[in-house]
């Protein structure tokens, strides 16, 4: 049987530290939240190797080096209101809710919204709320908020997403590049993104986040 507290201080000490990431309050987030619970069942016992795990066609749970370092980019402050979107079982919004006061997280498939809520319950995470949703659409009735994070890449930004982002706040999302991505963090000033990179990493799209194709003659 796994021993998954070791497998846990394990993925800290090979998977996430080694990659730059070295803020306290993440590390102590990734070492307290039981990854093995916000997996599929049959995948517990993967849950902690160096890879995205499957959720559901096209949508899966960042790898750990991923969403460490994306943590570490947005610099998530304790009176800070965050937005996750495509939380798929909630285990980004269980490392967000201890960092921030407040996570509001987006799902659009119900049976994953739905177990999500569950799992959290279960784990005492108070400070964060599922919306069930069109990933795409955000969670306006919350917003604005200081940070945004897609668990998953993106080709194109919704404007619903944009503008639910405070002037001054953050985001972090992977941009795809046909095989491959890169991470960007984001800053918006005067009602604007400006993004710049900050490490290479791949996911699947998210649903509406694709680009559509112009239409050539």
């Amino acid at each position: 049987m796994t021993d998954f507290v070791a497998a846990r201080k394990s993925m800290v000490d090979c998977q996430v530290r080694p990659s730059d990431v070295t803020s306290y309050p993440i590390i102590a987030a990734m070492l307290a939240v039981p990854r093995e619970e916000f997996v599929p069942r049959q995948a517990r016992e993967i849950a902690y190797l160096g890879d995205h795990i499957s959720l559901a066609a096209g949508r899966v749970l960042l790898d750990a080096r991923t969403m460490g370092k994306m943590l570490e980019a947005l610099d998530i402050q304790p009176s800070e209101m965050v937005l996750d979107i495509g939380c798929g079982l909630g285990y980004s919004t269980a490392l967000i809710a201890h960092l921030a006061e407040f996570v509001v997280a987006v799902e659009e498939i119900e049976a994953l919204a739905g177990e999500a809520e569950t799992i959290l319950a279960a784990q005492s995470e108070d400070n964060a709320v599922i919306v069930t949703g069109a990933l795409a659409e955000g969670a306006a009735a919350h917003g604005p908020y200081d940070v945004i994070i897609l668990q998953g890449a993106f080709e194109t930004l919704p404007t619903a997403l944009k503008d639910q982002l405070k002037d001054g706040g953050r985001i972090a999302a992977i941009r795809a590049e046909g095989e491959y991505g890169t991470c960007l963090l984001g800053r918006k000033s005067h009602g604007e993104i400006i993004w710049r990179r900050v490490f290479d990493a791949a996911a699947p799209v998210l649903p509406g986040f694709a680009a559509v194709p112009e239409f050539e003659f």
